[in-house]
């Protein structure tokens, strides 16, 4: 399905793994090299939430990310274009992979954030936006993901910030495909854009309230 800027009737509001296929278990990926020569191996964490051009834009703006990319991942399909994706021919979500510096964000705040940026409660839906390309979901590259994953989403239903149950699958990360060019920092090049300007920029300015002490400098002002 097409974004539409129908969603902007969505009421949003905060309150407040690489794996390979061996018997079935995790495999810790080798960490990605830090260029910046922080003390730290970078992570990754893939992530979906419905639009991606909603949460990528939130992620890149978070201290400690180095870099956030949209793509598709959980499908059947090997390089799938987005015209596929949407038409529900591929089993992959719309997913942001993440990569990040642990020493100055942890993957649990992360996922946090992610708890509160999109309704983790609507099976394969945002607002307007049906099927299961936009579900709720975290692809887990190692057991430990896989075990925060599972803490901090206990946390967040415990919490009371969603009344209804949280659908949010917790599988493991397979393959992350890139989306086409023209999706990478979408908002951002975009602003003006009816789905963005009506949908997307209140959950940022929302975003950039609550959560003003994690932003990078210049961030939100």
């Amino acid at each position: 399905m097409l974004k539409s800027v129908l969603a902007a009737v969505l009421l949003f509001s905060f309150t407040g793994c690489s794996r390979t296929q061996e018997s079935g278990q995790f495999v810790k990926s080798k960490p990605i090299s830090n260029t910046k020569g922080a003390g730290a191996a970078l992570e990754t964490a893939t992530l979906a939430g419905g639009c991606f051009w909603c949460i990528e834009t939130i992620f890149e703006d978070l201290k400690g990310v180095e870099k956030v990319e949209s793509g598709y991942s959980g499908g059947t399909v090997d390089n799938p274009t987005y015209k596929q994706v949407c038409g529900g021919e591929t089993g992959h979500a719309e997913v942001v992979q993440i990569t990040f510096d642990p020493s100055v964000i942890s993957y649990g705040k992360l996922l946090e954030i992610f708890f509160h940026i999109h309704d983790p409660t609507t099976l394969n839906r945002q607002g307007a936006d049906v099927g299961d390309q936009y579900r709720s979901a975290i692809f887990c590259h190692d057991q430990t993901q896989k075990e925060t994953a599972e803490k901090v989403r206990s946390e967040i239903q415990a919490s009371g910030l969603w009344k209804d149950p949280i659908v949010t699958e917790i599988v493991p990360f397979e393959k992350f495909y890139s989306a086409e060019d023209y999706h990478q920092d979408y908002y951002k090049s975009n602003p003006e854009q009816g789905y963005c300007s009506m949908v997307i920029a209140p959950k940022v300015q929302k975003f950039y309230k609550e959560y003003k002490d994690y932003l990078k400098d210049g961030v939100g002002n």
